[in-house]
């Protein structure tokens, strides 16, 4: 996976066509991409009224990149990191300011929110249930990483952000199971445990004592 930064776009260069999973705002659930975009954001560009899909689409197709999958954050895209293991390349962008624990949803204000995007490469040939299984250790390598980083809220300590995306590419193939107790599963897990840890301690050392209202960073 060849990574681009041109701001305000962080663009992921897949090699070739890929089948896609994801819950992004553009292009969502199972599609055939080449390319998987991150639109760096402000709180102007998205007001209450505003179809945030339908803005990031139109967005991406200004730039040639309308069949591409789309994510947003507000977090500064320089900070992007990028983690592999064996055939699995992760990138993600880790801004913590609207931190969650699973469970207790918060209210809290607009401005300020950050998220965790994570696009993933896997190259070898999966089966659709074996991307959506490879999708559920993405998110538990995410949730893993963010505990470790020790985000302490009102609620417990953070698991995420209110406002996470994940998005999977790889080949069709014959391989059938990404579980925790296969190579691939491992690999996996691997890339993007490192990748999301280092974007939340960089984005905690950033922050300082302006982590999110009510959390405190504390020593695992």
């Amino acid at each position: 996976m060849r990574v681009g930064l041109t701001p305000p776009w962080l663009i992921a260069d897949l090699g070739h066509q890929r089948r896609v999973l994801s819950f992004a705002p553009h292009r969502p659930g199972f599609c055939r991409a080449r390319h998987i975009l991150i639109r760096q954001v402000r709180d102007a560009d998205l007001p209450p009224d505003l179809d945030a899909a339908r803005w990031l689409g139109d967005q991406m197709g200004s730039i040639g990149h309308a069949g591409g999958v789309g994510m947003m954050t507000s977090r500064a895209i320089s900070h992007y990191r990028c983690a592999s293991s064996g055939p699995v390349s992760c990138l993600a962008t880790v801004g913590l300011g609207n931190a969650e624990r699973v469970g207790h949803r918060r209210m809290i204000p607009r401005r300020g929110h950050g998220t965790i995007n994570i696009a993933l490469l896997i190259e070898e040939g999966l089966t659709e249930p074996a991307m959506i299984e490879a999708l559920s250790i993405i998110a538990e390598a995410r949730t893993t990483a963010i505990l470790m980083a020790g985000i302490e809220l009102s609620t417990g300590r953070a698991t995420g952000t209110g406002t996470d995306c994940i998005a999977l590419a790889c080949d069709a193939g014959a391989t059938c199971h990404a579980g925790l107790h296969t190579p691939l599963g491992e690999a996996i897990g691997a890339a993007v445990y490192d990748a999301v840890l280092a974007g939340a301690l960089d984005w905690i050392a950033e922050h300082g004592a302006q982590t999110p209202a009510g959390a405190v960073p504390s020593p695992v």
